[in-house]
């Protein structure tokens, strides 16, 4: 049983614990094996902490991705890394619906977090990529770390995509004294019909209107950056539009090498000692969705089972066959069992569970 979170009703592990008790309702002599998932958003460090119980977790006073105080954490792992999720900083769960506004919030707290990390020795951060309430590619993050971002006539640029066009020229800090990953939740470039903007600003709360601001500012910055600094261009790898561009800037402006968020998070929890030997591995998500196939969870894991020779299953609180193009584009992903479980994960899984052998 690997899920990911159902956001808003079931945590991860509550997940799977509800899976692994359905599945034994209807199969009881089966031996179930219990690996919460996450894709580098919001549960990632819980589920890596409960995997890994020798890290610590620390708290960390941040910048919220409105400006306010928020409090956020940072996970010390056992080797000597550190973990650190946006969405703990600057994340869209954070916010009721009224204060979203991706044209004023700012992914500075995730900066903050950063140099406090680089500040308690860590040797490598992990930047999990997901759940953010930001579209300003990243550009409160970099003036965290101090990097100016400077506007024609010297002055910083305010906070905020909608001032991200005032952008004129980019001073850059000294680099950070560790390795950085950025785990990206989906493998979107940043401009363009599949990035940033086109695919979640709605859903961060952009009005119609604002798209084209949004992507003109993402624009403008991903011009200006790949102009000032070596290295790029960034804007077109899978990731660089996660978390409303910040994976752009992580590798613009940390030189951080992008990977797949459940791919990270896998590796961290043991997922493939987990699948050795397994015969079904039974997966899920909030929505099985357009976002689920560009490296959601149940992708990542349905991967995995499918090297190992297993059948795969999914229980989705909500799919979309519109979104996802059909059910075709579910296929593809080696899924042979799907339901939408709503609030009923237990019961779902144990009418999988029950017509498995058919």
């Amino acid at each position: 049983m690997a899920p990911d979170a159902f956001s808003g009703t079931l945590s991860a592990a509550e997940a799977a614990a509800a899976m692994a008790a359905g599945w034994t309702d209807a199969r009881p002599g089966d031996e179930v094996v219990v690996v919460p998932m996450a894709d580098g958003g919001d549960g990632t460090l819980d589920v890596v902490a409960a995997a890994l119980p020798g890290g610590a977790r620390v708290a960390v006073e941040v910048a919220a991705a409105r400006g306010g105080a928020a409090a956020a954490a940072a996970l010390r792992l056992p080797d000597g890394r550190a973990l650190v999720a946006a969405a703990q900083a600057c994340g869209l769960a954070r916010l009721a619906p009224d204060d979203r506004d991706p044209l004023a919030a700012t992914s500075y707290g995730v900066g903050q977090l950063l140099a406090d990390v680089a500040a308690h020795g860590a040797d490598e951060v992990i930047v999990g990529l997901g759940g953010s309430a930001t579209v300003d590619g990243g550009a409160g993050m970099a003036t965290a770390l101090g990097h100016r971002l400077l506007r024609a006539d010297g002055n910083g640029v305010k906070v905020g995509a909608s001032f991200l066009r005032d952008l004129a020229g980019v001073r850059p800090a000294a680099p950070l004294p560790l390795r950085v990953v950025a785990a990206a939740d989906v493998a979107v470039p940043l401009l363009g019909p599949g990035g940033a903007v086109a695919r979640f600003g709605v859903q961060k709360g952009a009005r119609a209107e604002d798209l084209p601001l949004l992507e003109a500012a993402l624009t403008r910055l991903a011009d200006v950056v790949e102009r000032d600094l070596p290295g790029g261009p960034w804007r077109d790898l899978p990731g660089a539009g996660a978390a409303g561009g910040l994976g752009f800037a992580l590798a613009a402006f940390t030189g951080a090498t992008l990977a797949g968020g459940a791919d990270t998070v896998a590796g961290l929890v043991g997922l493939d000692a987990a699948l050795a030997g397994a015969a079904v591995v039974v997966t899920g998500e909030g929505a099985l969705d357009a976002a689920t196939a560009a490296g959601k969870v149940p992708a990542a894991v349905a991967a995995r089972a499918r090297a190992v020779g297993a059948r795969v299953l999914v229980a989705a609180g909500r799919v979309d066959p519109a979104a996802t193009g059909g059910f075709d584009a579910v296929a593809e992903l080696g899924v042979e069992g799907l339901v939408a479980a709503g609030p009923l994960v237990r019961r779902r899984t144990a009418e999988l569970a029950a017509g498995f052998e058919s």
